[in-house]
């Protein structure tokens, strides 16, 4: 039996429709089945609530007195761009105050607009016959502007990466802190409450779907930026009127040595149109795969240290080379159910008709990296290709013959073929001045700065000044020496550059 949303919104409108959550879906299809729970269920409802960096509002101040073409504004001393009429401007979540710097940004200034603050305007202009005013300043709060319409390019991924770090030290990213060697994981998303992984076609979501945003009645306008439809990323535009939101599943945020997001709160109705429709909905967290990504790899396709499904993670640790490492989610699974029960609310009162979406997500899509005509050169192209290696129970003094015949001041030292240590000539300047001259292992320096092949020079000379050395190996995936980087590579780079 098949139904349609007009259907639907009948039975909303008449107090006579059935609504469950995404999670109780779930129970119900492993129960009675999925032809059955078409029959019974009309709306699944959905919901997340985390970090969405690609958020921000378009404000309409009004005229002033004496006209002004507003050229560049400052809203509590964060930027808004202005360069799109006289007195419209689009406010990023992620535009970082001047003076303040990531701890204060446009998500902030977002809530603050929420939460009925003022908020001070300072905005300037060259000065024009019809727009004379040059300088203006004035507060104002969310009562005072005639429009602010939240429009995200790119909000409810489908899944996303988890994240964990295989350096020698901590990094700050947009997914947290992520500790060295290892030791911990985070991840983003709600899993089995996830809107795009209940409708993994994308069949009732796409432009037209009406939602729940931030507490207010938003609709989809279409695929987001970077979506890929073709790898289950898809990503939606998003759209919703800022003076209907709310505190409650609207949240600035800050991230240590990254910068200020938005935390939203977003949920999507999905009607249940048919036994496939219920099949789709009854996805659980052991169901969605995603990867779990090498983050201090400084480039755009980091290595895939594993794959884990939300189960696993969810489940607090996770098993990743060989050891337990904790899990920690960058989104709030209790707000995302919250948001998938008010709207399940919302529609069992009568006050949320479901949408119906005119063009649905292109099928088959994948994003494009970004073209670039001056292309920075990778590590591949400069190091050395000849691998001179030594194994840790080496004795001492064949490491530094070994040096000496190859004109070498770094070694890279291993073990059954993979990268164990480093012995340097300063290593073993110090082992003779102690009187240590014994195997590799008891003067080599075991903590090894390293680097990929095809990361950019750019990036792994920040890393060869920042802990102070002079040279690096270099690893493929496996943890293989397939070259080693010095300083004198890049100098002779960089250069080269100068004279050509």
């Amino acid at each position: 039996m098949a139904k349609t949303i007009a259907e639907i919104n009948e039975k909303i409108a008449s107090g006579n429709v059935c609504v469950i959550t995404a999670e109780e879906m779930s129970d119900l299809v492993d129960n009675i089945g999925a032809e059955k729970a078409a029959e019974e269920v009309d709306v699944v409802t959905t919901g997340t609530f985390g970090a969405m960096c690609s958020s921000g509002v378009f404000l309409n101040f009004g005229h002033s007195e004496t006209p002004i073409k507003i050229t560049k504004m400052f809203m509590n001393d964060v930027e808004a761009y202005s360069g799109i009429a006289a007195v419209d401007s689009y406010l990023g979540a992620t535009q970082i105050s001047e003076k303040l710097g990531i701890k204060y940004g446009g998500a902030h200034v977002i809530e603050d607009l929420i939460c009925g603050k003022e908020v001070e305007v300072v905005a300037h202009s060259y000065g024009t016959d019809c727009y004379p005013r040059k300088e203006l300043t004035t507060t104002i709060t969310l009562a005072d502007l005639n429009q602010a319409i939240m429009v995200n390019p790119r909000n409810v991924y489908q899944r996303y990466d988890a994240a964990t770090n295989g350096s020698k030290k901590i990094i700050h990213t947009y997914m947290g802190k992520l500790l060295p060697d290892y030791k911990n994981v985070t991840y983003s998303g709600a899993g089995i409450l996830s809107p795009l992984s209940n409708d993994p076609t994308y069949r009732t979501i796409g432009a037209g779907t009406k939602i729940f945003m931030g507490g207010a009645e938003g609709t989809i306008v279409g695929e987001g930026t970077q979506c890929s439809t073709a790898s289950g990323y898809a990503t939606l535009m998003t759209a919703a009127n800022l003076k209907e939101m709310t505190k409650e599943y609207v949240n600035a945020a800050s991230f240590e040595g990254y910068g200020t997001s938005l935390f939203l709160g977003i949920g999507i109705p999905i009607p249940i149109l048919d036994a496939e429709m219920a099949k789709a909905t009854a996805v659980r967290d052991a169901d969605i795969e995603i990867s779990i990504k090498d983050y201090s790899i400084g480039k755009r396709d980091r290595p895939t240290v594993r794959k884990a499904n939300y189960e696993e993670l969810r489940s607090g640790s996770i098993q990743l080379n060989g050891k337990e490492v904790t899990t920690s989610c960058m989104s709030s699974f209790k707000k995302s159910r919250q948001v998938a029960e008010e709207l399940k609310s919302r529609i069992l009162a009568g006050k949320f008709l479901l949408g119906v979406n005119t063009t649905t997500l292109p099928l088959n899509q994948s994003t494009k990296p970004m073209k670039e005509t001056n292309k920075t050169p990778r590590v591949q192209d400069i190091m050395s290709k000849k691998v001179v290696t030594v194994e840790a129970t080496d004795s001492f003094i064949g490491a530094a013959k070994l040096m000496k015949q190859n004109e070498r001041n770094h070694v890279s030292v291993v073990s059954e073929g993979k990268l164990v240590g480093i012995i340097t000539s300063w290593d073993i300047s110090k082992a003779v001045a102690d009187g240590k001259i014994d195997t590799v292992e008891t003067c080599m320096t075991k903590d090894v700065i390293t680097c990929s092949p095809d990361e950019t020079v750019d990036v792994v000379a920040k890393r060869l000044a920042e802990f102070k050395i002079s040279a690096i190996p270099v690893i493929d995936e496996k943890q293989n020496v397939v070259g080693m980087l010095t300083s004198e590579h890049i100098s002779r780079l960089f250069t080269r550059g100068k004279h050509e």
